[in-house]
């Protein structure tokens, strides 16, 4: 068995989500012993193994359906998740549907990476086989390391008592980012680090203006990545992640993984596998997020971090890799 994987202008996308999880596709697949390949021009292979909507993703889609290979689509985008993110996305957002069921309708089989992009995909009409399997974590990248720590409190010019309260994410209105800046105003003691960058002039004026104006105590260092960012991960008080949509969230994976205290909105997305209280904490509103902030920095509630860690842990580069070893050959034997 041998796979094609594919990724569209992966030049552009690659510190997004997809891109990560295209990285750990191929991580999860040398894991399992799965041959694979990224010559889109190949012909030696069975499976295509698509992860993108350009152009270029329909014609690679068309020419493996000529030669009858077996195609999965990997599902990473909806509707919802691309609504309130770009200039006009909201508008553009039934075409951006009509064109991705489109497509998925050209696979024999579709992965997305939770049980809820599952249920938004079968509420479009799609009838085609649809596995959840998570995109995955390196768990090695998320062990403890002080020298990584230690990057990361110089990097910022941290004291020892700073409190820091971290995120990370693309400045679009739907990962929470107005949110975050609003609890930060409301929480002038502490300091709030977002990770993450986009270009200004794609997203709407009122996120730009938000960013233009941050208090004192946000910060707002773009793309970071190595043992800087890592550092954050092991080191931060708490991980806040208010976003209002997404399909997992490869970032409250990696905050898990580095047994991080987990702070997110109370959205679809996160059920059944986040629980309230249990390996996380879950908020509806910024007067609750405040208010559980300062619980976590006082140590007012418990700790789950080592809970938090065994979500991680099941959804391992090395789990990843068997779940898409077996679709692979339900795909390739149908």
């Amino acid at each position: 068995m041998k796979v094609l994987l594919y990724f569209e202008s992966e030049e552009l996308i690659q510190t997004s989500g997809i891109g990560r999880a295209f990285k750990h596709q191929q991580k999860a697949l040398e894991s399992a012993n799965v041959e694979y390949i990224t010559d889109p021009w190949s012909e030696d292979y069975d499976i295509l193994h698509i992860n993108t909507y350009g152009f270029n993703s329909d014609a690679i889609i068309n020419k493996a359906r000529s030669m009858n290979k077996k195609i999965i689509y990997h599902a990473h985008s909806t509707e919802e998740d691309f609504k309130n993110s770009f200039i006009l996305s909201n508008q553009i957002a039934p075409l951006f549907k009509k064109h991705i069921v489109s497509l998925y309708n050209k696979a024999d089989a579709i992965i997305t990476p939770t049980p809820y992009s599952k249920m938004l995909l079968e509420s479009y009409g799609i009838t085609l086989p649809i596995y959840s399997i998570s995109n995955g974590i390196d768990l090695n990248r998320f062990v403890y390391d002080e020298e990584k720590v230690k990057a990361y409190r110089k990097y910022f010019s941290l004291k020892e008592d700073d409190k820091v309260i971290m995120s990370v994410g693309l400045y679009f209105e739907r990962k929470g980012i107005l949110d975050f800046i609003e609890v930060a105003k409301m929480l002038p003691e502490y300091k709030f680090i977002w990770f993450g960058d986009t270009p200004l002039l794609s997203i709407p004026k009122k996120i730009r203006d938000a960013i233009e104006n941050i208090p004192n105590n946000v910060i707002l260092p773009g793309y970071v990545k190595g043992p800087i960012i890592e550092g954050a991960y092991l080191d931060a008080d708490c991980f806040f992640f208010p976003s209002n949509e997404e399909t997992e969230g490869i970032v409250v994976l990696e905050a898990l993984a580095s047994k991080q205290q987990v702070l997110v909105r109370d959205i679809g997305v996160f059920d059944p596998w986040l629980v309230d209280k249990e390996n996380c904490y879950k908020g509806n509103d910024n007067l609750e997020f405040v208010s559980l902030i300062r619980k976590i920095i006082n140590k007012e509630i418990k700790h789950t971090g080592e809970a938090g860690k065994l979500v991680a842990e099941s959804r391992s580069i090395e789990a990843v890799g068997e779940m898409l070893k077996h679709v692979y050959n339900e795909v390739l034997n149908k």
